[in-house]
């Protein structure tokens, strides 16, 4: 899997700041607890969870070395009280440790969700909760579809041959069913369309290449990668509105029954 460029990611990054924050705030706090940072990427919503628990621990994790890397720098300034730990979400380290689990913009990027929400709950006490959100199903679906179609041209299918789909994008049944086999209780969980426009060509060519198709350009040579960022470009400029991502984004809560 290729690495994050975390610090443009840092830089450019602010849909994902703003959907984070909405979901912080749906998580309640009094100011003690111990809250856990699934995906805490560069740290920026770590540091804001860490000043609404004054008296608590916050914990960020994350499975990139470089997006840890980068946010141990934001965090010495704005949290340092914050540990960050390298890991996977599918296989947390801890046990029964967390007030709170938190998560924003990274369950999609973990394919066993079953295995993920098994983790969750083994590392909350009783009466902890899940607050979460990540990418749904449907999500980016016009994007990945002309990136998709893009791989099966000539230019460019000799460098997919062996692709397999980074990202698991679910629905909210299944997503229901797997938090209660896990053994969540108070399980909620719906979808929400969040339409973001960039503002221009160059943003939008700078944002997919960074988050949404990482993936895709990485196996690409520098001709080829030009190519195509500017075939998804051109066709974002021609859409209404323009370079428009169609972002659809499942929200979860959840607990761990006391």
């Amino acid at each position: 899997m290729p690495e994050w460029n975390a610090e443009q990611y840092h830089e450019i990054s602010l849909p994902q700041q703003q959907w984070a924050r909405r979901v912080l705030d749906r998580l309640p706090l009094e100011g003690s607890e111990r809250v856990l940072d699934v995906g805490c990427g560069t740290g920026r919503i770590t540091s804001e969870i860490a000043e609404r628990v004054p008296r608590g621990r916050v914990v960020g994790l994350d499975r990139s070395a470089v997006m840890l890397a980068t946010a141990a720098v934001w965090l010495s300034e704005h949290a340092p009280a914050v540990s960050l730990v390298l890991a996977d979400g599918a296989a947390l380290p801890f046990r029964r440790v967390f007030d709170a689990v938190f998560s924003s913009a990274t369950f999609h990027w973990i394919h066993d969700h079953a295995a993920l929400f098994h983790s969750m709950i083994g590392t909350l006490e009783p009466g902890g909760r899940l607050v979460a959100q990540c990418g749904g199903k449907g999500n980016l679906g016009v994007l990945l579809g002309r990136a998709e179609h893009l791989m099966h041209d000539s230019r460019f299918a000799p460098f997919f041959a062996d692709w397999t789909e980074p990202t698991f994008y679910t629905d909210v049944a299944a997503t229901e069913q797997r938090l209660a086999a896990a053994g969540f209780s108070g399980v909620k969980v719906w979808l929400e369309a969040a339409p973001t426009r960039l503002p221009g060509a160059d943003a939008f060519r700078q944002f997919i290449a960074t988050v949404c198709v990482r993936h895709h350009v990485a196996r690409l040579p520098p001709r080829a990668r030009d190519l195509f960022l500017n075939e998804l470009t051109i066709a974002a400029e021609a859409d209404s509105p323009q370079f428009t991502l169609d972002y659809w984004r499942l929200n979860i809560d959840a607990a761990r029954p006391a």
